[in-house]
């Protein structure tokens, strides 16, 4: 099995011919058929259903080809990076629907800019279907807030140290945090993320006693809320760039409370010169509070 046998496979894979799939990789539709079978022969089973017109992959070939795209990948990311190249092929992100993925459509398009041949993916997730991602190379790297069970084969470097306030809408007066969440109504984030998770555990401990009005999944939802005159809630810096002149705020928590949020890559990774130049974007759309690595 060579890298060229799997391109030609995805090549096949992807337009449907072996006369497509030829042009595309530059040799003849026999050289093209003589690649798919020497294929074939390695891993000892047909990857194609040839009983249709055009062939389609059967079992498996659909799990060849999620192997033959990460493999082919990693060749050329190898390549690149040895020979000096420009940097090019696909790289692929994950994040988890959290109030700091504003931050990365902005940190992407700088990226790009940096690495114009460079075709970027991004796939949102929850923190665990990311990190087994990541682990097997389907993802280069991924943004996860601070999280106790990333592997060992796995690298988390914080791009940003954000702080928690509380929020209350607009024209409510100035008055401590504790004060604000004990006698408005509360929103609530109610949420598997390790956000909700701290900010349910310094209530608890500060022992706040709330009225609770709402519990809402997204924290973009929650800001909305309070921006309309919902209630008061708990949100962090990143979910009120765009909001914090239009709630009254509070710091949460004394000490003030933060949250962590930062990029995994696999130790190993062949993607470190892209996944470091991602971060610094981050690091820099954070502001005062990114976290150089």
């Amino acid at each position: 099995m060579d890298i060229r046998q799997l391109k030609t496979f995805i090549a096949i894979a992807e337009l449907g011919t072996l006369a497509k799939a030829a042009d595309a990789v530059g040799l003849t539709p026999s050289a093209v058929s003589q690649q798919i079978q020497a294929l074939e022969s390695e891993v000892q089973a047909e990857l194609f259903d040839r009983s249709t017109r055009p062939m389609t992959l059967n079992s498996h070939g659909l799990q060849m080809l999620e192997a033959a795209h990460n493999l082919v990948r990693s060749a050329d990311n190898v390549i690149d990076a040895i020979s000096g190249k420009a940097i090019t092929g696909t790289f692929t992100i994950g994040s988890v629907r959290s109030s700091a993925l504003s931050l990365l459509p902005r940190a992407i398009v700088a990226l790009k800019a940096d690495y114009p041949d460079l075709k970027i993916k991004l796939h949102v997730a929850n923190s665990d279907e990311l990190l087994n991602d990541v682990v097997s190379g389907r993802l280069d790297s991924a943004m996860v807030a601070e999280h106790s069970g990333v592997p060992s084969a796995l690298r988390w470097s914080p791009f940003i140290n954000e702080p928690l306030f509380v929020i209350a809408p607009p024209g409510t007066p100035q008055m401590p945090a504790t004060e604000m969440l004990s006698t408005l109504p509360y929103v609530r984030f109610n949420s598997r993320f390790r956000l909700a998770q701290l900010i349910d555990t310094e209530m608890a401990k500060s022992g706040i006693a709330t009225s609770p009005i709402a519990e809402i999944d997204t924290m973009t939802a929650v800001v909305a809320c309070v921006v309309h005159g919902l209630g008061a809630s708990v949100a962090p810096y990143s979910a009120l760039k765009e909001a914090l002149g239009e709630v009254v705020s509070a710091p949460f928590g004394n000490p003030q409370v933060h949250r962590q949020v930062g990029l995994i890559e696999r130790r190993t990774s062949t993607r470190t010169i892209v996944i470091d130049r991602l971060h610094r974007h981050l690091v820099s759309f954070s502001g005062e509070y990114g976290v150089a690595r």
